[in-house]
């Protein structure tokens, strides 16, 4: 599986970015997906997960209430819609295939990652 990450750029605080990671095949129904970033010389975090129906989601403190992630199994793409961004959400953002059904905030738990996408918010 071959995940494409896309939809980053440059945006003012408090702008909108809508993410997308669309998987090379169908990916598998039975997977949660995730959302990750990384800031410079920070540590990759977790931002957002989703079940494999798509059903139940996880986020973030710190993106809770701003960001909502979604799947189109149809497909084969997760969003990831970000709004009242504040500078401190630029990153790179990475999209992931868990090997597991559920939603989960481990690194360790993910097989499959995209190349990432830059976000960059101005202040």
């Amino acid at each position: 599986v071959q995940l494409q990450a896309s939809g980053g750029g440059l945006v003012q605080t408090g702008g909108s970015l809508r993410l997308s990671c669309a998987a090379s095949r169908r990916t598998s129904s039975n997977n949660g997906m995730g959302w990750f970033r990384q800031a410079p010389g920070k540590e990759r975090e977790f931002v957002a997960a989703v079940n494999w129906r798509g059903d139940r989601t996880f986020y973030a403190d710190s993106v809770k209430g701003r960001f909502t992630i979604s799947r189109d199994n149809l497909k084969n793409t997760v969003y990831l819609q970000m709004g009242g961004l504040k500078p401190e959400d630029t990153a790179v953002y990475y999209c992931a295939q868990s090997l597991f059904g559920g939603t989960s905030s481990s690194h360790g738990d993910y097989r499959y990652w995209g190349q990432g996408t830059q976000v960059t918010v101005s202040s």
